[in-house]
């Protein structure tokens, strides 16, 4: 949808899964969409290159978010939530359920 804008379409979904689920790691979203670890790294340290993401590291895995201070990031918001309205439901919904906690041994589904 913003590939034109942003530049590839790899960092537009690394920019929206930021946005709903406010922190995200590199595998993490490399799984959920099913892109290329490499492609989504490159796209993180380009964003953090350019001031739009903060990391911090959490034991071995460094943690990403939107930088607080980025002049442009009220406007930047609004605009990739507009962009997930295009998306298919089925993204959006999975997008949203964000469970991180782990689940208790023998918890049926």
């Amino acid at each position: 949808m913003l590939e034109a804008i942003l530049g590839s379409a790899v960092r537009e979904k690394v920019l929206l899964f930021i946005l709903i689920r406010e922190k995200g790691y590199s595998t993490e979203i490399a799984s959920f969409f099913n892109i290329s670890l490499s492609q989504i790294q490159k796209q993180m340290d380009g964003l953090e290159a350019g001031g739009i993401f903060v990391s911090q590291n959490a034991g071995r895995t460094r943690v990403y978010e939107f930088n607080p201070r980025y002049p442009f990031l009220k406007e930047l918001k609004p605009l990739l939530e507009k962009a997930l309205t295009f998306y298919p439901k089925e993204i959006q919904e999975n997008l949203l359920m964000n469970r991180r906690r782990p689940r208790r041994r023998n918890k049926p589904l």
